[in-house]
């Protein structure tokens, strides 16, 4: 892949000198609880593409054309469009100007388009989408517009539920917009949604700590425009329409690390690629990273599309698109569900920090009960990897002196939650109980072993999720104080 020559390539607008904030801003939307229970358009569609149209949608550039090698398709891939994946990449472009960053290349799945961008990821399936941006852009700018589009295009007026999530900042004095204070972002959310939305800080407070912000199922959103439901009943969340729960279960993973160990940072910095006259692309310097360190293995490669990215003079960024994108069953015959992975590395001393994010269904850990996925060839013999192993890879490859670790797991229904035993069938989400003792269990003191030690291990039960935080610092470890 090559970015388009019209984008200049830099980790963050020059109007903003000095550190980067690698921390991300995490928002995801959701307008089903999974892409096999999209609603029915409750409103005339304002924007509609033709049906004829759908199958031969081209996310490589803005005008619908080939772009310059910007977009590839997945594994397999046989694109069927439909829900939020319907709508052009122009669309979804112009939202990113309010966010302000630029797409630099686009990976289609089964069920998922990934965008790699100059700030981070954007994934859109039919029924959620995901934007994750670092830097000081303005993430939380972008949901009106996420709104309204999802609005024109597809006739969705109810959100099924919204997140929101951050690690604290490095600089949050540098941040503009809601996002220069947690108490900012909470306001702007409760505009939307208000006493639908909660607010959560999870960690101590003197130290690192993760803020999330997350509204009840089946949601009405406020926008400005929307001068006819000014009344405050307009914004509470409404009664569930009586949707069935989805039969998979939705498990995200986050590792948000910092002080990254020098030999671990070395590998992001490019100045020898760039003095040397050297004429590789931000996309071939991604990838000669990720074959590197072994990015490119943390998954099989049968099943692997990976989208990386080297910027100048320093940093990377890579998402991954798994199976079919997605971890419910996939609409390919044959072919089973996954998820994505994205990555995102600021190797600057002082504040060097890397994230991984995934949400590839993945056993705690190695069983013999848990069935594998089956390789596409006989040469393909390796399996996916069960989370503690996943989480142990990424470690190593990036040794942060300093990581939180955060697994969020959805729930039956309590309807559907008991303490008696299961009826022995391997269909649909496990128990809360047993969910929640398992994420519980994931995070012990040995996971990463001797070289570091757990300081929080934090569980949260929501509606519908369990949450499990933990916090951890290698051994012997000691901050420097900042003067």
């Amino acid at each position: 892949m090559t970015v388009p020559a019209e984008i200049t390539v830099t980790p963050e607008d020059a109007t903003f000198p000095g550190p980067f904030e690698g921390p991300e801003k995490l928002l995801e939307v959701w307008f089903a609880p999974s892409f096999d229970l999209l609603p029915e358009p409750s409103t005339p569609l304002k924007k509609r593409v033709p049906t004829h149209e759908l199958d031969k949608l081209d996310l490589s550039s803005t005008n619908g054309e080939s772009g310059d090698g910007a977009a590839t398709g997945g594994i397999g891939s046989s694109v069927k469009r439909k829900g939020l994946r319907i709508v052009p990449r122009a669309v979804w472009e112009e939202m990113l100007d309010i966010v302000k960053c630029k797409v630099l290349s686009v990976v289609e799945g089964d069920e998922l388009d990934a965008y790699l961008l100059s700030e981070s990821s954007l994934f859109v399936a039919p029924h959620v989408l995901i934007l994750k941006t670092c830097g000081t852009t303005l993430n939380l700018l972008g949901l009106h517009r996420i709104i309204e589009i999802a609005r024109e295009y597809c006739g969705f007026t109810n959100i099924w539920r919204c997140f929101y999530s951050r690690k604290s900042f490095f600089f949050p004095e540098r941040q503009s917009g809601p996002h220069k204070d947690w108490r900012d972002e909470v306001t702007f959310l409760d505009s939307v949604f208000c006493s639908a939305g909660s607010a959560y800080t999870v960690g101590p407070m003197n130290r690192d700590h993760w803020l999330l912000y997350l509204t009840s199922p089946d949601t009405l959103p406020l926008l400005p425009s929307d001068s006819s439901l000014s009344n405050s009943s307009f914004r509470l969340s409404l009664p569930c329409p009586g949707r069935p729960p989805p039969t998979y279960q939705d498990q995200t993973l986050e590792i948000l690390m910092t002080h990254l160990s020098p030999s671990a940072r070395a590998p992001f910095f490019h100045a020898e690629a760039t003095s040397s006259g050297s004429s590789l692309t931000g996309h071939e310097l991604g990838l000669g990273i990720s074959t590197r360190l072994g990015i490119d293995k943390l998954f099989p490669a049968y099943e692997t599309t990976l989208d990386s990215y080297g910027f100048d003079p320093c940093g990377y960024s890579a998402n991954a698109v798994i199976g079919s994108g997605m971890p419910e069953a996939s609409s390919v015959p044959g072919k089973p569900g996954g998820g994505y992975f994205t990555i995102h590395v600021t190797p600057e001393e002082g504040w060097s920090y890397a994230s991984f994010e995934c949400n590839v269904p993945l056993p705690m850990a190695s069983s013999s009960s848990t069935p594998s996925i089956t390789p596409s060839s006989s040469n393909d013999s390796v399996s996916r990897p069960h989370l503690t192993q996943l989480i142990r890879n990424v470690v190593g490859i990036f040794q942060p002196s300093r990581l939180s670790i955060t697994l969020f797991v959805s729930t039956p229904p309590s309807s559907s939650s008991s303490s008696s035993s299961s009826s022995g069938t391997d269909q649909g989400p496990t128990s809360t109980s047993e969910t929640e003792a398992r994420a519980w269990q994931a995070f012990s003191m040995d996971l990463l072993g001797e070289g570091y030690t757990r300081k929080d291990r934090i569980g949260y039960e929501f509606d519908g999720y369990d949450l499990v935080f933990a916090c951890f610092e290698k051994r012997g470890w000691v901050e420097e104080k900042v003067q």
